[in-house]
C-alpha cells in the first residue's frame, strides 16, 4: 500500500481533530423545515462522527475538540464518552463560546441543513491546548479541513500535524471544505496546500480539490490525474478523491491508480457518508487490509450510513459492515 509507514504498540488506534456538536434532525420524514414538529437530539460533527465510526468497528478513538460549558457541551461529551471514545483531549470552554448546531430535514436529497457556529467552540482550540504526548500515543492523526478555517485552530491544527510528524504518527487530512466557515476561496486554498503538504494522506471531493486549487489556476479546474499529480508530493502517499454517485478514484505516490463504485441503498439523507467512509478506511488500514479493500469498506459503510437516519447512531458496526459487504456488489 504505498509507503505508508503505520506506527505500532500505541495506546490509541486514531485521534480525531476538530468539531464535535450536536445534530437535531427532523422526526419526520421528507418535510420541509418550516412543517417538521420535533426534533431527535445526536452528536455530529465530521471528527466526532469518525471517531465514533472507528469506535463501533472496534478500533480505539480519541477526539481533540472544544465543547462549551453547558447542557449540549455535556451531552456531548457524555455521549462519546460512552461510545469508548477517549476524550481527554476535550476541552469544555466556559468563556462564552458554544457548541456547534445542525438543525436538518430528513429527505433524501434538497435536503436543507442549518448551522450555528457563531462564535464555536471548537475553533477556540489554540497551540497550548495541544499536547504532544497525547498525539504520540496514536498510530493516526485525523485533522478535519474546517479546522483550518480560523485561529486560533489553524495554528492548532498545524501544531498538531507536526507534532504526528515528529512522532512518527500517520497524518489523515480529511478536506471538509464548508464555505460558510471561511474568509475566502484563496484563504481555503493557502492552507490546505499546507496541511496536505504534511499528511500521508488526503481525502476529499472534487469540488474540495478544485478549492484547494483555487491559487493555482488562471480559470480551468484541474482534473483528477492533474490532481494527484499535484498533491502527490511531499508527504503525501495517498489521495482519494470522491466523486458521490460516481464512486472515488484513488491514487498512490508508487504509481497505483483505482476505481472504487458505490453500494446503491435507499438513500434517508445526503449526510454523514464522506464521515462513515473516512472512518472504515481507517480502521481497515490499522487491521492490514490493502488499500483496494479499505477503500471498499469505506464505500460500504458509507452507504449503510446514507441509508439510516442520523450520523452518528448510523454508523456500522463490524458485523454489520462485512454482512452487508458479503451480500452487496459495488456499482
Amino acid at each position: 500500500m504505498s509507503n505508508l509507514s503505520i506506527p505500532t504498540s500505541r495506546s490509541l488506534d486514531v485521534i480525531c481533530l476538530g468539531r464535535a456538536g450536536v445534530d437535531l434532525y427532523a422526526s419526520e420524514e421528507n418535510v420541509d423545515l418550516t412543517n417538521v414538529s420535533s426534533f431527535d437530539k445526536h452528536v455530529g460533527g465530521s471528527p466526532a462522527n469518525i471517531a465514533v465510526a472507528l469506535s463501533k468497528l472496534g478500533a480505539k478513538a480519541g477526539i481533540i475538540s472544544c465543547v462549551s460549558d453547558d447542557g449540549l457541551g455535556h451531552y456531548v461529551c457524555d455521549y462519546l464518552r460512552r461510545l469508548n471514545v477517549d476524550i481527554q483531549g476535550m476541552l469544555v470552554d466556559n468563556k462564552g463560546s458554544r457548541t456547534s448546531l445542525a438543525i436538518t430535514e430528513m429527505k433524501a436529497s434538497n435536503c436543507e441543513v442549518v448551522i450555528y457556529r457563531n462564535n464555536a467552540a471548537d475553533l477556540t482550540l489554540s497551540i497550548e491546548h495541544i499536547d504532544k504526548a497525547y498525539i504520540a500515543q496514536s498510530k493516526i492523526l485525523l485533522i478535519s479541513g474546517t479546522a483550518l478555517s480560523s485561529s486560533p485552530s489553524r495554528e492548532a491544527t498545524l501544531a498538531a500535524i507536526r507534532y504526528a510528524r515528529e512522532a512518527g504518527t500517520l497524518v489523515v487530512l480529511d478536506v471538509d471544505y464548508r464555505a460558510y466557515s471561511w474568509r475566502s476561496e484563496e484563504d481555503s486554498s493557502l492552507y490546505y496546500q499546507m496541511a496536505a503538504s504534511m499528511s500521508d494522506v488526503v481525502i476529499g471531493n472534487r469540488e474540495e480539490f478544485d478549492v484547494m486549487e483555487a491559487l493555482d489556476r488562471d480559470s480551468a479546474k484541474s482534473d483528477d490525474d492533474q490532481t494527484a499529480a499535484r498533491y502527490l508530493q511531499g508527504a503525501t502517499q495517498i489521495l482519494i478523491i470522491k466523486a458521490g454517485e460516481l464512486g472515488s478514484t484513488v491514487y498512490t505516490r508508487d504509481g497505483q491508480k483505482f476505481a472504487q463504485g458505490i453500494y446503491p441503498v435507499e438513500v434517508k439523507k445526503p449526510f454523514g457518508a464522506g464521515d462513515s467512509f473516512a472512518g472504515a478506511f481507517m480502521y481497515s488500514i490499522l487491521q492490514g487490509y490493502d488499500l483496494q479493500e479499505s477503500v471498499k469498506m469505506g464505500s460500504a459503510s458509507a452507504a449503510i450510513n446514507v441509508s439510516r437516519k442520523t450520523c452518528t447512531d448510523a454508523m456500522p458496526t463490524l458485523d454489520e459492515l462485512l454482512s452487508f459487504i458479503a451480500v452487496r456488489e459495488a456499482a
